[in-house]
């Protein structure tokens, strides 16, 4: 079937994949513009399954200070190559992932990261409020795993929805840049400096 430029582009703002994988997505899904952005997700996390197994080395150490000067976040995104590191859309997904830092104020990047002291803490605080319902044991069970869910969602980075458009998680961004520039790319640390608080450390992956 016939795919207008303007639906390419479309869905090209909306992933940031490039035009040909954009406009295979569409004839694929002929010409559903959700359905092809579902479809270029799907590949991007199968590509970046296999990029993920290589060294990513290289990146930069970006710098994001909020209108104001009383809030400032560093967060260090790593790749494979110093050309890749240069690029515009590099630099974006630097950007946009220091303002969600900015915005969020997240515990860690992954939930793996997260100290098992925290985890610990909020799955009993979590279980006895869901004892004092009266419901079940395999009820409270699955109402601990859905507040444990909703936690790591709001509490990991790569987990919570972008702030600029939340029916995508950080961890999209991450994969869709994965496939448009080609190589692994890896959320390494960050650090949020606000004046008046206490400032929450993404850890780096070990």
């Amino acid at each position: 079937m016939s795919i207008d430029a303007k639906t390419v582009k479309a869905l090209r703002d909306k992933t940031g994949a490039g035009m040909m994988d954009c406009k295979k997505a569409l004839v694929e899904t002929e010409g559903n513009l959700e359905q092809a952005v579902d479809h270029l997700r799907k590949s991007g996390i199968a590509k970046a399954e296999k990029k993920g197994e290589r060294s990513a080395k290289e990146g930069l150490i970006f710098s994001y200070i909020h209108h104001g000067g009383r809030l400032g976040v560093l967060v260090e995104l790593n790749c494979e190559t110093d050309f890749v590191a240069k690029t515009e859309e590099y630099s974006e997904l630097a950007h946009n992932l220091a303002m969600q830092i900015a915005a969020t104020n997240p515990l860690s990047i992954r939930r793996e990261d997260i100290e098992e002291s925290v985890v610990t803490r909020e799955n009993a605080i979590y279980t006895e409020q869901a004892k004092e319902s009266g419901k079940p044991d395999n009820i409270i069970e699955k109402i601990v795993e859905g507040r444990m869910e909703k936690f790591y969602a709001e509490s990991c980075l790569l987990e919570q929805p972008f702030i600029k458009d939340s029916d995508r998680k950080i961890g999209d961004l991450v994969t869709e840049a994965v496939s448009t520039l080609g190589e692994n790319i890896v959320v390494n640390r960050f650090t949020r400096y606000a004046i008046g608080e206490v400032s929450l450390n993404g850890q780096p992956t070990k």
